[in-house]
């Protein structure tokens, strides 16, 4: 297998996407194409075919996913057609092309009912569409690409970037006395930006560079361990925000699909293998909103 010199990364618009875009001039070794849903949808199979029938690449990270966790259980075709099927015609095309590949999946793979952080190799027991379309992605990848992929499981993913809970919390805290946020579910936030980096730093190593290597599972979030509650209000000190949180537990915020109780990852295995990076949550959170606050203070400079 040739050095890798040329890199796709698909859900260019994502939080991930968008953070590894802001990296990436620290790797200048790679030639980097960021495709949006205009250049390559997911959701449709003659659009990954025509794509990669004019593209080659010798790396592909799919950050690209289903997402909306709530939605997917009124939407289940739409959520496999992404989190499944294209996964598995991406792995396909991939092992077609001899490129390697970088699928991101989620916690939501586990059942949370477990009270020690997950490792690789637990049973898996997705508890909702958004997990099982997920968990198949896994699985098809796996058959498909038996060497030269890679999959890291991540957790509670936040940015400067899109839609997540950070900016849910500051636009509502900014809004209003009290918030009501769940105490019971418990997991580690990881910062997209740190996420990237760990990507990058994968891709960069000598270890991944080596031909024939078997395929792997990876969890990769922040260091330590919180709730949503304690998350909420983690970000409203760092920001000032005069806001009361207020505990409640899952019972008492119904939502469409079901959330793992306890998902905590377990980093030991990327952390031995590839010497990534792993920031405490907290710390990793006050740069996030650093940049932020950076990011709001050169809008309004330069309007």
């Amino acid at each position: 297998m040739p050095e890798i010199q040329s890199i796709l990364v698909t859900g260019a618009n994502g939080q991930l996407g968008r953070s590894l875009k802001a990296i990436i001039s620290d790797y200048p070794q790679y030639a980097v194409t960021f495709a949006n849903r205009e250049m390559l949808d997911l959701s449709k199979p003659s659009s990954i075919e025509a794509f990669f029938k004019i593209n080659t690449f010798d790396l592909i990270i799919n950050c690209a996913a289903y997402t909306a966790v709530d939605k997917a259980e009124s939407e289940p075709k739409l959520a496999d057609a992404i989190n499944h099927l294209a996964v598995k015609q991406l792995a396909k095309i991939a092992a077609q092309q001899q490129a390697k590949l970088i699928h991101i999946s989620t916690d939501y793979v586990f059942n949370g009912q477990q009270f020690r952080p997950c490792v690789e190799t637990d049973e898996v027991d997705p508890q909702g569409v958004y997990g099982q379309t997920k968990l198949a992605g896994e699985q098809a990848l796996l058959q498909e690409m038996p060497i030269n992929a890679l999959i890291i499981r991540t957790s509670w993913v936040y940015s400067e970037y899109g839609n997540n809970f950070v900016k849910t919390m500051l636009r509502l805290g900014a809004e209003r006395e009290s918030l009501s946020v769940v105490c019971d579910q418990v997991g580690a936030p990881t910062y997209a930006g740190d996420l990237a980096r760990a990507i990058m730093t994968i891709a960069a190593s000598e270890q991944f560079k080596q031909e024939g290597i078997n395929s792997q599972l990876y969890h990769y979030s922040n260091e330590g361990v919180c709730s949503w509650y304690d998350f909420a209000k983690a970000i409203f000190e760092k920001n000032g925000i005069n806001c009361q949180v207020l505990p409640i537990e899952t019972k008492d915020y119904p939502a469409p699909a079901k959330r793992p109780h306890y998902s905590v990852l377990n980093k030991n295995k990327v952390k031995n293998l590839y010497k990534v990076g792993v920031p405490y949550w907290k710390e990793a959170l006050q740069l996030c909103l650093q940049r932020l606050n950076g990011n709001k203070l050169d809008s309004e400079l330069n309007p």
